[in-house]
């Protein structure tokens, strides 16, 4: 399994860090069986998967959840977990408990948290504590509702010099890695040369030490619209779709089951259970 040692070597090497998002035991097993570098539990899981309408809604428990599957499906992959709206915005002591349920009982190597601000002061007492943490910058998803939507970040000069200067008092708190979501490519690359830490981009551009995806774009499953900086490499969508119309079409036409896909009986326990003489 990478370690954050790892991590660092990567960048210092400028090999590229495949990260990718998963919720469950089959994609976190399919993830590791492909070779992926390090896996997010993501709470975008609230909206991938349950249908909430942002990542606001999710909870503790449901990410724990979802980290514990993770974690059967890929024992041997590094596992960044997600902590939720508002866990870590109280308490010091509130926080590093909630950080406790996620890596004790969830199973998660290191959480990641959104923002700046009081949230440096948060991963410098979690670090302090022990904890693993990617920080995450640029466009954070829970704080979408106070910046007025889903836009890209960065794009002045004030914005742009906050950005940088948040990048680094990210890394001076103890952070191991950085997300950037949604900002220019210049400013994703300008980022990733400062920190010493890696900088994995999502619509960050080309020049970040590695780039992470959700596991059902990637594979185009359950979803009909990608973002302008995602991509698919399958369609598990169309492939899942026309197997199940294969199959009510097999069932109303009588094809499925066959004789292979029953279990048979004894003739002559069948000839008793009809009435017929058992000896």
């Amino acid at each position: 399994m990478k370690t954050i040692t790892h991590f660092q070597k990567m960048k210092k090497n400028h090999e590229k860090i495949a990260m990718l998002t998963a919720y469950d035991y089959p994609s976190a097993k399919g993830a590791e069986e492909a070779g992926i570098d390090l896996i997010l539990v993501g709470d975008s899981v609230g909206m991938v998967v349950h249908g909430y309408e942002s990542t606001v809604d999710v909870t503790l428990d449901e990410m724990i959840l979802h980290t514990k599957a993770v974690k059967r499906g890929a024992q041997n992959t590094f596992i960044v977990t997600d902590m939720p709206f508002l866990t870590y915005h109280g308490t010091v002591s509130d926080t590093i408990q909630t950080a406790r349920k996620l890596i004790q009982s969830g199973g998660a190597h290191a959480l990641k948290l959104e923002g700046s601000g009081d949230v440096f002061h948060m991963i410098k007492r979690l670090t302090g504590a022990g904890v693993a943490v990617m920080s995450h910058l640029g466009l954070t998803p829970q704080s979408v509702g106070a910046m007025g939507g889903y836009k890209v970040q960065g794009k002045n000069l004030e914005s742009a010099e906050k950005l940088i200067q948040d990048a680094i008092a990210a890394e001076e708190s103890g952070a191991f890695a950085l997300v950037l979501e949604c900002v220019p490519e210049p400013i994703g690359t300008l980022i990733t040369e400062k920190l010493t830490i890696p900088v994995i981009g999502i619509g960050a551009g080309r020049y970040t030490d590695g780039q992470v995806l959700v596991y059902h774009d990637v594979l185009k499953y359950g979803t009909d619209r990608l973002t302008s900086f995602a991509k698919s490499y399958a369609d598990l969508s169309k492939t899942s779709r026309d197997g199940i119309l294969d199959y009510i079409r097999e069932v109303k036409e009588s094809v499925f089951p066959t004789s292979e896909h029953v279990f048979h009986l004894d003739d002559q326990v069948l000839h008793a259970l009809k009435g017929g003489d058992s000896k």
